[in-house]
């Protein structure tokens, strides 16, 4: 097995020298390094990582702690987040937390005894604050990804939810429709409270009252409650379209609109917070505000590796990547 002594030998410097090339450490000549590393190369060294931890106090590892692995935002987030951690050097550990307060307990127990260098967190609401305080006090960087936490200050990733959530809203507006339901997530998720801000705005601002019993708040995750359907379809004033507040949500809604044999969007408009999958390339149908997720990834590797080597300014920075508007044939004109 080759080792620096060897390197050393072949390259004429003492083994300190190419301790240094190895770890980037200590100021060595330009040409000393080329030296070393063409050295190297010849012997086919390899690191030894584990060595390499101890002499910088870092791993190379990076942790990504997201709410739903089955949601095509969080997939092509983690995308992003890998192909930028291989970029800057480092390796990704996930973790899918299923929108679990418990099992998101787990993960952040867990990532303290792996001694990873950061995390890109996904919180599942605003409870998840007390495991980034966790991590706070074990002085884990950690950048927060789509979702704020109220009471801590950190780096942040976000969507503008808000805004994206009026234009969904206005578009319907301008088809002709004033009888707009909203199937939204929990309040205690940050992107829902925007959500609906942004779905209440809109109806403000084209003169419209919001009707509470047009408004469902629910999970995240794949919409199954048939009963809330019926709420709003008994309506006396029943909607003429509906806004999902993410994909698996509108998928949901519109699977328990089939069921009853309401046509979209002939019978019922529907439109959504964030785009599908792959699979629904080939026949894309929902008009959505699509967030660039596999950006939210990279961005957020990027600001947490400047947080762990300390490159970056002290105070919390604040990235909004805005949504895209893509109209499609879930959403009709009233009367057509």
């Amino acid at each position: 097995m080759v080792t620096i002594y060897d390197i050393a030998e072949k390259a004429n410097v003492s083994a300190m020298t190419v301790s240094k090339v190895i770890n980037n450490t200590g100021r060595i000549s330009e040409q000393t390094r080329k030296r070393v590393k063409k050295v190297m190369e010849e012997l086919n060294y390899i690191p030894n990582s584990n060595a390499r931890s101890l002499v910088l106090q870092q791993t190379q590892i990076l942790s990504l702690l997201i709410t739903d692995i089955t949601n095509p935002f969080y997939t092509s987030l983690a995308r992003g987040a890998e192909d930028s951690a291989k970029k800057l050097g480092y390796r990704l550990l996930f973790g899918n937390s299923d929108e679990d307060y418990n099992k998101e307990q787990d993960y952040v127990d867990m990532i303290l005894s792996t001694r990873v260098d950061g995390v890109l967190f996904a919180p599942a609401g605003d409870h998840s604050l007390k495991h980034l305080e966790k991590l706070r006090a074990h002085n884990i960087p950690f950048v927060i990804m789509d979702r704020a936490v109220p009471g801590i200050e950190s780096d942040i990733v976000s969507g503008d939810s808000k805004q994206g959530a009026r234009n969904l809203v206005d578009y319907l507006i301008s088809l002709g429709h004033s009888r707009i339901a909203l199937v939204n997530g929990s309040l205690d998720v940050s992107t829902a409270r925007l959500r609906y801000q942004g779905y209440a705005e809109a109806l403000q601002l084209h003169g419209i009252e919001l009707d509470d019993k047009l408004v469902v708040h629910k999970s995240y995750r794949e919409y199954k409650d048939e009963d809330q359907l019926s709420h709003l379809l008994e309506h006396p004033s029943p909607p003429t379209a509906i806004f999902a507040a993410n994909n698996f949500l509108a998928v949901g809604v519109i699977n328990a609109l089939r069921k009853r044999g309401i046509r979209v969007p002939e019978d019922m408009s529907v439109v959504c917070f964030d785009d599908l999958d792959l699979s629904s390339a080939l026949d894309p149908f929902l008009t959505v505000a699509a967030q660039p997720a596999y950006q939210f990834g990279a961005m957020g590797i990027q600001l947490l590796v400047e947080r762990i080597q300390g490159s970056s300014q002290p105070e919390a920075r604040k990235v909004i990547l805005p949504s895209e508007l893509i109209i499609r044939s879930s959403a009709k004109t009233i009367g057509k």
